[in-house]
C-alpha cells in the first residue's frame, strides 16, 4: 500500500513557495501577507492557528495575528474584517471557525473581501467553483487534490465516494472531484450517515473520501481491494488521534491511503499557503 504522506508532500510545497515568494519580495518589495482572526480559546482552533503560523514563517509569508477576546460584539468583530480588507499589506484574511455562539459566522465570511478570500467560504468563491470559473478553492479538498496530483493518482474514469456533505469538505470537494483538470471527470456520489445501503455505496468506489467526522467509520468489510482511500478525520480519542477509517484494518485493502495525522492536515495548510501567494499574485497584477 501506498501511503499518501500529507505531512512530507506539504514540506517540498512549502520550500516551493519559499523560492517563488523570494523573487516576488524582489519584485513588488513586500512579501505576501496574512491576517488570522481566531476568536475566544478554543484549544482546537488554537493549535490550527499555530500551525498555520509557522508555515506562513517558514515559507515567507508575512503573517498577522488578531487573537480576540470570546466575549467580542459582533460589530467590532466585522469593523475588524472591514479594516483588513482596506489594508494593502493584507492579501488573505482567515477566520478561523468556529466562532464563540452569539457571534454569526456566515455574515462575517460574507463580509471578507471575496479577493482576500484565501479559505474560499465567500459565497462569490463557491459559486465559481460550482460554475467552474477561477476562484478560491476551500483548502481542505483543494489540498486533497493537489496530494491526489502529486501521487500521480487521477480520478479522470473512476467512481467516487465522498462520505460526509458539510460546507467546508464534503460538498466542495464533489464538485472538485467531477471538474478539476486532468485529475477529474470522476463520477462522484455524495453519501452520509442517513444514506441507505452506504456501506454498499462505499464499496463500489474506486477512490473512497470519509469527511463523516466520526472515528474508524470506515472498516475493512466497506472498502473494494485496491481502493484509494483518503481520510479527511481528526478524531480526538482515548487513544490519540485517529481518523474517519480503520487505518490498521485497511491496509491490505487499500491500494493507497493517508494516515492520521500526517496526511490530509498538512495539506490544507498548504494549500492555504498557495491560495494567499495567488491572491498575492492578483493584487499586484
Amino acid at each position: 500500500m501506498i501511503i499518501l504522506k500529507g505531512k512530507e508532500t506539504a514540506l517540498t510545497i512549502r520550500e516551493e513557495l519559499r523560492v517563488e515568494i523570494d523573487s516576488l519580495k524582489s519584485e513588488h518589495g513586500r512579501a505576501p501577507g496574512l491576517a488570522v482572526i481566531l476568536v475566544g480559546q478554543d484549544p482546537a482552533s488554537e493549535v490550527y492557528v499555530r500551525n498555520k503560523k509557522i508555515a506562513c514563517e517558514k515559507s515567507g509569508i508575512i503573517s498577522y495575528a488578531h487573537h480576540i477576546d470570546g466575549g467580542v460584539a459582533q460589530q467590532e468583530l466585522e469593523d475588524l474584517i472591514k479594516k483588513l480588507n482596506a489594508d494593502d499589506k493584507v492579501d488573505g484574511i482567515l477566520l478561523q471557525l468556529p466562532l464563540p455562539k452569539g457571534l454569526d459566522s456566515q455574515r462575517c465570511l460574507e463580509l471578507i473581501d471575496p479577493g482576500k478570500d484565501v479559505d474560499g467560504f465567500h459565497p462569490m468563491n463557491v459559486g465559481k467553483l460550482m460554475l467552474g470559473l477561477p476562484g478560491f478553492r476551500s483548502c481542505t479538498p483543494a489540498g486533497i487534490m493537489t496530494l491526489l496530483e502529486r501521487y500521480n493518482l487521477p480520478t479522470s474514469g473512476k467512481k467516487a465516494v465522498v462520505v460526509g456533505r458539510s460546507n467546508i469538505v464534503g460538498k466542495p470537494l464533489a464538485m472538485m472531484l467531477m471538474q478539476y483538470g486532468d485529475f477529474a471527470n470522476a463520477t462522484v456520489t455524495v453519501c452520509h450517515s442517513r444514506t441507505a445501503n452506504l456501506a454498499e455505496e462505499v464499496k463500489s468506489a474506486d477512490f473512497v473520501f470519509a469527511a463523516i467526522g466520526i472515528p474508524k467509520f470506515i472498516t475493512k468489510d466497506m472498502v473494494k481491494q485496491g481502493a484509494v482511500v483518503v481520510d479527511v478525520g481528526i478524531n480526538r480519542t482515548d487513544d490519540g488521534l485517529v481518523g474517519d477509517c480503520d487505518y490498521a484494518a485497511l491496509e491490505d485493502v487499500a491500494s493507497a491511503m493517508t494516515p492520521v495525522p500526517g496526511g490530509v492536515g498538512p495539506m490544507t495548510i498548504a494549500q492555504l499557503l498557495i491560495n494567499t501567494v495567488q491572491a498575492f499574485r492578483e493584487h499586484n497584477a
